[in-house]
């Protein structure tokens, strides 16, 4: 399966929001919700457990809806924050420290970008 990377460099394939929404699975849906209820210290429904990427066209999970590097890439027509000339950004650079893996996907993605 091909990776569908967001803006910050987190697989959206692999979110549990968007594997609900491609199969269209309300089950998934609710475990999700309850899931994220509990970790997050938030509320959340079935209802919220929707999206179809970070930078595709369709519906976006509330919190990537609103999300700023998801934003910026936006206004810069950027496919992701990789592609971006101030790579990493201070914001982004703090994010990623809690998260190697995406850091990971952004490296690679900036290499392949930098060696065409």
């Amino acid at each position: 399966m091909q990776k569908i990377v967001a803006a910050c460099g987190l697989l959206c394939n692999e979110c549990l929001a968007y594997k609900a929404t491609l199969a269209d699975d309300d089950n998934l849906r609710e475990t999700t919700a309850q899931f994220w209820s509990t970790i997050y210290g938030t509320h959340h429904t079935k209802e919220d457990i929707v999206c179809q990427g970070c930078m595709t066209p369709g519906s976006k999970y509330a919190h990537c809806q609103k999300c700023d590097f998801r934003l910026c890439a936006q206004q810069k027509k950027l496919q992701n924050c990789a592609e971006c000339p101030d790579y990493p950004c201070e914001k982004l650079a703090q994010f990623l420290e809690n998260l190697p893996t995406a850091k990971l996907v952004l490296d690679e993605l900036r290499k392949e970008n930098n060696t065409k």
